[in-house]
């Protein structure tokens, strides 16, 4: 008897933790969709702001683009210099060469895009490149040229 009674109870006291089990399943998977449909509106959300910001932001920066004979575009020399510049402060080197050189294409001869692209190709190692732009900077006698000069002096090549 004690036997049936126990056996009794265990099956009632399973049943009802299938219950709650199956109950709790329908409480995960309604969580679940909710976060789901959360996640599409913020999608949708980013997707327009992005949109926006293509509408909006600027356009004149293509990377590897020169101006006009004789030109500087100087909104995209800046756009590439600060990135050039986070990308250097990282020490992504040669991500930041690249957007060096294109600041450099954008405005030729600009002292301060020669001496970015040197002080990246100093810090990969390249002093034949570095030396070279430095000079660039240095003959320019425009802003950074005393900065040029006395990076030369320091690579031993005044």
């Amino acid at each position: 008897m004690r036997l049936a009674i126990l056996s009794e109870l265990i099956l009632i006291t399973s049943v009802a933790l299938l219950l709650v089990l199956a109950g709790c399943d329908s409480a995960t998977l309604k969580a679940q969709q909710q976060q789901v449909q959360e996640n599409q509106q913020q999608i949708e959300q980013q997707q327009q702001q992005i949109e926006a910001l293509k509408a909006n932001g600027p356009t004149s920066y293509a990377p590897g683009v020169a101006p006009p004979a004789g030109g500087c575009d100087r909104a995209t020399a800046d756009t590439a210099t600060k990135r050039g510049g986070d990308k250097f402060a990282s020490g992504d080197y040669q991500h930041a060469l690249a957007y060096y050189r294109d600041a450099l294409t954008a405005c030729p001869g600009d002292p301060r895009a020669e001496i970015n692209v040197a002080r990246t190709y100093e810090a990969l190692g390249d002093r034949q490149n570095a030396i070279e732009h430095y000079r660039a900077a240095a003959s320019s006698g425009g802003a950074g040229s005393d900065e040029a000069r006395n990076a030369l002096t320091r690579l031993g090549s005044p």
